[in-house]
């Protein structure tokens, strides 16, 4: 019987790999990645020389049985995603849960994530809090924010540079404008930035600095 690990990789600055990590890559039988040509780039820094094959939303679906195969003849095979932990807003969910089902062993290993240092860069409550992930684009959208308007736990969102103004104009319009958010971008990079402050004026700073890079909002809950 072989195993999955799950093996998370930086959101930006190269020295957050552990070194359990890159022992893990460098031993299994093959890697999936979501996109080959960004890990590559960090196998070849870490020279991990191992087998890799690409895996990501659109053909996930497609490979289980077959990487299930491998498992079971006693392959072991390594997930990893873009940046940060696999399964999170990321394609490994399917694969881990035939895992389960098959009754093959898969070991999570700590590592980077995006939202935990923005939740607790964020300075609002985090003893109790709910992960959304992205917000629905188009179909469910005013549905969700509704629903999530009456959450009294912290919310944590993930969301792209070009949606980041509707989100928060959403925001303003669901939750309040007096709603407190904190809007983390580029963590661990370079221009790593946290901006705090009411929805209304956490959406006007970004209406006149256009953001960019990787983007983690932090919402307080109801009071």
């Amino acid at each position: 019987m072989g195993k999955l690990y799950i093996v998370p990789t930086p959101i930006g600055n190269l020295e957050d790999m552990t070194i359990r990590a890159i022992r893990i890559l460098k031993e299994v039988d093959l890697i999936l990645a979501e996109d080959t040509r960004t890990s590559g780039k960090l196998l070849q820094h870490f020279e991990i020389a191992t087998q890799m094959q690409s895996h990501h939303m659109h053909n996930e679906h497609k490979m289980v049985d077959r990487l299930i195969k491998k498992l079971l003849a006693g392959e072991t095979i390594a997930l990893i995603s873009d940046a940060g932990t696999p399964a999170i807003s990321d394609p490994g969910f399917l694969l881990t849960r035939a895992c389960v089902e098959n009754k093959i062993e898969v070991d999570c290993l700590p590592g980077a994530t995006a939202f935990v240092p923005a939740l607790v860069n964020s300075g609002l409550p985090n003893d109790k809090f709910v992960f959304e992930g992205f917000l629905p684009v188009k179909k469910g959208r005013q549905t969700r924010l509704k629903f999530i308007a009456d959450e009294s736990r912290t919310m944590i969102f993930y969301e792209s540079p070009h949606k980041l103004l509707k989100t928060l104009a959403n925001f303003v319009t669901y939750l309040g404008e007096d709603r407190k958010v904190s809007v983390s971008r580029e963590l661990t990079k370079l221009y790593e930035e946290t901006i705090r402050g009411t929805a209304s004026e956490v959406l006007k700073h970004y209406t006149n600095n256009p953001p960019k890079g990787e983007i983690v909002i932090i919402v307080a809950g109801k009071k």
